[in-house]
């Protein structure tokens, strides 16, 4: 059983995510988006906020329909991933503290 997590970035790097996580042959994938705009997405109602859910329900579904792994979970924050564990961690450019 392989596990990853998948850091969302910019939009316009969603394919190259998918690739990414594509080449790892994954059985379950975690996302994570960290910059504070999931809880935004989630609360109001805004253009803005219709756009990012969108564009996350698309990016789940290509996860899914690429790799044929299952997506398990959206996150928020690396606090809301405290225990979890990964085979690989995808997505990040740079540096990636652990969780």
């Amino acid at each position: 059983m392989s596990d990853i997590l998948a850091i969302v970035e910019q939009a316009d790097s969603d394919e190259q995510l998918i690739d990414e996580i594509a080449l790892r042959h994954p059985d379950r994938v975690t996302v994570l988006v960290e910059d504070g705009s999931l809880e935004t997405a989630q609360a109001d109602g805004s253009p803005r906020s219709g756009a990012l859910s969108e564009r996350l329900a698309r990016l789940l579904a290509a996860i899914e329909q690429r790799t044929g792994a299952v997506v398990v979970g959206l996150a928020g924050s690396r606090e809301q991933l405290r225990g979890w564990r990964f085979d690989r961690i995808v997505g990040a450019h740079g540096p990636i503290p652990a969780l």
